[in-house]
């Protein structure tokens, strides 16, 4: 008999929650239709939106991964709105307060246990929109030079002269300075050189700019004058330095001096232009045809032996 009572209780306690339920839907029926025609326009607009945003990306970046990527974050944004606004029109605040909650808390999470990562993914996205450079241009960042081979969103791939890839984090590419070798299409050479004070100044002046000037282009550009100045009076020398410009191909640059280099040193030599030596060289005024002791042998050169050397006495003498 209890079991029956039991048994009819819990059948009504049910059929009265349903019967509940049912009036709320109904009572909601009117804001869910609402909810749902905002989601459907929400969904509609996220897609003609997103194009927009990847033909403008397109425009200013170039790169078409770039602007699918802002377009699927541009898409998300919008459908997450659409899905706040309908919760809010059924009214449902404490889901819509525990959806934000939820995506702040998590966002905080995924910041704090990926900073490097949203660093390098926030550089690459700059990096794309900046344009310090380009593939197969010749750049330094920090202490590695090379061309540039692929620029990804979290890190930047050069190769260099040793023919070694070295991958980059894009968040160094932006923090520490970044020299673009190829951007201006020229690069200036610069050599230091030193020569003999004796020599005629304005004539090693002449002679070593037309040595420059001979080299042809690709080696030096001829729209520009090379450039001598006159530095330091170093002793017995005299150091100035030499500059012209060339292509900025790290392959052209080191041939341009190296071609520079010989150059000078042949006129150098041509002209008998001192340069310095850490070689003392002694004249003794030696004829051509005769050898150092053919002509020291009538010169009588008396060197005292130790034994024969006179004994000093007295501080004097030994100081």
């Amino acid at each position: 008999m209890e079991t029956g009572l039991s048994l009819g209780k819990a059948v009504g306690q049910l059929v009265n929650k349903l019967e509940g339920w049912a009036i709320l839907i109904v009572k909601m029926l009117p804001n869910l239709v609402v909810a749902v025609i905002v989601l459907v326009i929400i969904v509609k607009l996220s897609r003609p939106l997103a194009k927009l945003v990847a033909r403008a990306v397109l425009r200013v970046s170039g790169y078409r991964h770039i602007a699918r990527l802002m377009a699927t974050m541009t898409r998300l944004a919008v459908l997450t709105v659409g899905i706040i606004l309908a919760l809010d029109v059924l009214n449902l605040d404490r889901a819509v307060a525990s959806m934000l909650a939820g995506v702040g808390i998590l966002g905080i999470a995924f910041g704090f246990a990926s900073q490097d990562i949203a660093a390098n993914f926030m550089s690459g996205i700059l990096l794309h929109f900046v344009h310090p450079f380009r593939i197969d241009d010749l750049i330094r960042s920090g202490e590695f030079l090379g061309y540039v081979e692929a620029i990804d969103m979290r890190s930047t791939k050069i190769r260099n002269q040793q023919g070694q890839r070295i991958t980059i984090p894009n968040k160094i590419i932006l923090g520490t300075p970044l020299v673009n070798f190829t951007i201006t299409g020229i690069r200036r050479v610069d050599l230091a050189i030193a020569i003999d004070c004796m020599d005629d100044l304005q004539q090693v002046e002449d002679l070593t700019v037309k040595a420059v000037e001979s080299l042809q282009p690709p080696l030096r550009d001829p729209e520009r004058a090379v450039e001598f100045f006159y530095e330091k009076f170093d002793g017995t020398n005299m150091n100035f330095s030499l500059r012209f410009w060339t292509q900025p191909e790290q392959t052209t640059y080191l041939k341009a001096a190296s071609e520079a280099i010989k150059a000078i040193s042949q006129t150098f030599k041509d002209h008998k232009i001192g340069m310095p030596s850490s070689t003392i060289t002694l004249d003794f005024g030696i004829e051509e045809e005769r050898s150092l002791r053919g002509q020291l042998a009538g010169i009588n050169l008396a060197i005292a032996s130790p034994s024969e050397r006179p004994a000093r006495k007295g501080k004097a003498h030994r100081e």
